[in-house]
């Protein structure tokens, strides 16, 4: 695609290059490939007659033609950085693309690296007890409350940004997000249910951070929050709204945790 670019480029270049409009006084003008002023005359190559050809000097309207030729190489030089700057944009997304691992999941984005996040075990909470939740086939549920929790209180994956960059891959077209997750008793409660009598309606409670959405390719996303995140547990989301269908990759963030790594990196 940029060869081909260049390519037209190089042959409207070339057209421009070989073809000159040479003013005269009275508005009229030549086409010519090219000229130059000998001994009180412009001499010049005429496109039209094909062979060189003469005229006076004082006919000429050199001032008209030098600013057209200077306003014309100013945008091909103008269009020439444009291009550069296209490639440029297309060679940084393609490097982008090749740096996150292929297949769904869930990257975090480390510098110039990249962290893939294991995907939590879901389990849904009622007053019946606990049941995983499995993707391709969730938890049948009865009327009422319910919570959608995983274990701990707080999550192994650490950053030190309060606004982290993650990749989401897809494997199919769903909602995905970042929330708040809450900490309760020896777990962290992703999203509060409710299902509706008789309809079984299922109305699901995230608290979603606002964020930002990029496609960088088919099915890959980079997603980060529109504003700074207070410190505290959160997950990206992969979800099917009204279904209980939720991917969750936990993470935390702790500013504290850059301060412990930096003294760490600090001792002898």
């Amino acid at each position: 695609m940029a060869i081909a670019r260049y390519l037209l480029f190089f042959l409207a270049f070339c057209a421009f290059a070989a073809n000159v409009k040479l003013y005269l006084k009275d508005g009229a003008y030549h086409l010519v490939r090219e000229y130059k002023v000998e001994a009180g005359r412009v001499r010049y190559y005429s496109v039209e007659r094909s062979d060189w050809e003469e005229i006076p000097f004082e006919l000429e309207d050199l001032k008209r033609t030098e600013t057209e030729v200077a306003q014309r190489q100013a945008a091909i030089a103008e269009q020439a950085k444009i291009i550069t700057e296209e490639d440029k944009a297309e060679r940084d997304r393609a490097n982008e693309v090749a740096k996150v691992p292929q297949g769904p999941g869930v990257h975090l984005a480390v510098g110039d690296g990249i962290r893939t996040l294991k995907a939590a075990e879901s389990e849904v909470h009622t007053n019946k007890g606990r049941n995983v939740l499995k993707v391709l086939s969730p938890v049948p549920l009865i009327s009422g409350k319910a919570t959608l929790e995983i274990k701990g209180e707080h999550s192994q994956t650490k950053v030190t940004s309060d606004r982290p960059e993650f990749y989401i891959s897809l494997s199919a077209e769903e909602r995905f997000g970042i929330i708040r997750i809450r900490p309760g008793k020896a777990v962290r409660i992703v999203e509060k249910l409710t299902v509706v009598p008789v309809t079984k309606e299922v109305i699901e409670e995230q608290e979603q951070v606002e964020i930002f959405r990029q496609q960088v390719d088919d099915g890959l996303y980079k997603i980060w929050p529109t504003k700074p995140i207070e410190p505290g547990e959160y997950a990206v989301v992969e979800y099917t709204e009204g279904k209980v269908n939720v991917q969750v990759w936990d993470f935390a963030y702790d500013p504290n945790a850059k301060q412990a790594m930096d003294s760490a990196a600090a001792k002898p």
